[in-house]
């Protein structure tokens, strides 16, 4: 038993795992990338961070055309659901909220593919049968403007919101459905309605994307929002008259998983894009964008 052990083992040393199988894995995707010649990503991503990121792809793989469509989560799912029902599938890649992401494993529009990538991702931040992996995270926060609300007088908890004084002065994306089922899971379904019910009748503005309601909060349109943590401190940087409260409990985190669609136009490009942004020097890039 020993000897065959070590026969084994010295087998693993000479030829390790994924090596040669891998750069014959990605040359097969190239190949066939080549003749597709596009790639056209659905997603919730910002335009901005799209850019930056199919910037780098195509550096990468100068012969592929990219196109993107973005928009928030509902709607690239209500997108993608009216294009089935005409018989039509425009797109390769999508990477929408974990609940929509769900809806499309759901309805067959994904296809399993496992990255060689995929290995470093721990379980619960990929599907076990391959249908997505979840490239980056997003925690909701509470955020303000700094001129319409002083430091001193900002929220210190979700319970805050109640409070009279912000009646109409709070914006909130308008299918955060992720957001209330976390609360419901960390405060318990009764706790978690009777809030909802209350914040209800603080006349929520609601709009859509929190990007946008980062935007609006900054310009001055209203005090405070729910908004993104990175978001936030990436204004910030850029000297926008923003800030967000790091007191909350609990601070929900939004899984952004990455699939490639069942009948892609162009499917060896999608999945060397999944391969590129699940790598190391795609997650640098995600972390260096912020």
């Amino acid at each position: 038993m020993r000897r065959i052990f070590i026969l084994i083992l010295l087998f693993q040393i000479c030829f390790p795992p994924n090596s040669e199988s891998q750069d014959t894995h990605t040359a097969k995707l190239i190949e066939g990338a080549k003749k597709e010649g596009s790639l056209i990503w659905y997603t919730s991503t910002s335009i901005e961070d799209i850019k930056r990121l199919f910037d780098a792809y195509t550096k990468k793989y100068p012969f592929i055309k990219t196109e993107f469509f973005n928009a928030g989560s509902a709607r690239v799912f209500n997108r993608i659901l009216n294009e089935s029902r005409v018989g039509k599938i425009f797109f390769d890649l999508v990477a929408v909220r974990g609940v929509e992401t769900h809806q499309l494993v759901k309805g067959g529009f994904l296809q399993p593919y496992l990255s060689p990538e995929s290995g470093a991702y721990p379980q619960g931040f990929k599907d076990a049968k391959g249908y997505w992996v979840d490239y980056f995270d997003a925690y909701n926060i509470i955020a303000y403007n700094t001129k319409l609300v002083p430091k001193e007088q900002a929220p210190k908890s979700w319970e805050d919101l109640l409070d009279p004084k912000w009646k109409s002065k709070i914006a909130l994306e308008e299918e955060m459905y992720s957001w209330y089922a976390a609360i419901s899971v960390a405060w318990g379904r009764e706790r978690a309605q009777r809030y909802m019910r209350a914040l209800a009748k603080q006349d929520v503005q609601l709009r859509s994307g929190q990007t946008l309601i980062a935007q609006l909060m900054a310009a001055g349109e209203f005090p405070m929002g729910m908004a993104l943590a990175h978001r936030i401190e990436k204004m910030k940087e850029q000297g926008a008259p923003v800030e967000w409260v790091t007191t909350l409990d609990p601070v929900t985190v939004s899984l952004h998983p990455i699939g490639v669609a069942a009948k892609a136009p162009h499917p060896n490009a999608a999945k060397l894009f999944i391969d590129f942004v699940l790598s190391k020097e795609g997650q640098q890039l995600v972390l260096a964008i912020g």
